[in-house]
């Protein structure tokens, strides 16, 4: 746990921690759409004041890995850190991330944070839980802050060989549709990885709110014991995110991301998939 803040933390306890002597606290708006909307002019639409505006495309991928990493690998440690100095994150600030769905895009920054160590978290319901003061307009000028370049822990990421059935249990974070290969969205190939269960991310929040289920109904909802090996993955690394948080919420902490996910897992030809209902259907090669 990241300096023991919690992973989900509620708009009270954030202006708390704005409110606190010598804080140094950032607000994140990392808003991301698979429809193309532009997450920028949402974000200059309407913002929470004094937020940054963090691009998930630019700050927190690599676009020049093969299509076998995924739509959205990791940025090199080199590379997140010169972002996070540009949008005046440092070693020592306190990052709160939020999007407009509950967490399905703004986890992705706060699970890279929180794997290095950093103070980080999600705001619980996202921009529409905020009671305080909204802005719009363009981003604030920051100033440059010192972050150090830390290596990715990989004992939190799944490599593709940890995919293959060896008593860890794997999940899925799309929507139903998307998992049983009934749609297919942004990627050539329907479908999921052989074994797979599916927990969509959303199902991790109340419906009518959008806010995070207890500890005691993720629990439920995911129905394993608490030490059970856990690998998370989603379109392309960035909604498994929210299950990773929702899970250490829960108390789980045997988890792991496998960043590439179902864009970079069906687009190796090798690679076997499945359709149909959890835990998948017969395999085939894509």
């Amino acid at each position: 746990m990241a300096d023991q803040l919690p992973p989900i933390v509620d708009a009270g306890l954030v202006e708390l921690l704005r409110a606190a002597t010598d804080a140094d606290v950032v607000i994140a708006d990392v808003r991301w759409y698979l429809d193309g909307t532009d997450g920028r002019a949402a974000y200059e639409q309407q913002h929470i004041a004094g937020a940054v505006f963090v691009d998930l495309e630019r700050d927190l991928s690599d676009h020049t890995r093969p299509a076998t990493e995924g739509r959205h690998p990791l940025p090199t440690p080199r590379a997140f850190a010169k972002a996070m100095r540009r949008i005046g994150i440092g070693d020592n600030t306190t990052v709160i991330g939020y999007d407009d769905s509950g967490g399905g895009t703004a986890g992705r920054l706060v699970f890279m944070l929180r794997m290095l160590g950093r103070r980080a978290a999600l705001l619980d319901g996202g921009l529409h839980a905020w009671t305080g003061a909204l802005a719009d307009g363009a981003a604030p000028t920051v100033a440059s802050k010192i972050f150090t370049p830390v290596d990715w822990p990989f004992d939190r990421l799944a490599t593709r060989a940890d995919m293959e059935p060896n008593g860890q249990a794997i999940f899925d974070a799309r929507s139903l549709e998307r998992y049983r290969g009934e749609v297919a969205v942004a990627d050539r190939t329907p479908g999921h990885i052989p074994g797979a269960g599916c927990v969509p991310w959303a199902m991790n929040l109340e419906p009518q709110t959008t806010r995070f289920r207890t500890p005691e109904a993720i629990r439920q909802l995911w129905g394993l014991p608490l030490t059970s090996p856990i690998i998370c993955y989603c379109g392309s690394g960035v909604s498994a995110c929210a299950n990773m948080l929702a899970l250490e919420r829960a108390g789980y902490y045997n988890t792991r991301l496998f960043v590439p996910s179902w864009s970079g897992w069906s687009a190796d030809p090798t690679n076997q998939v499945a359709t149909g209902a959890d835990p998948g259907g017969p395999a085939t090669t894509s």
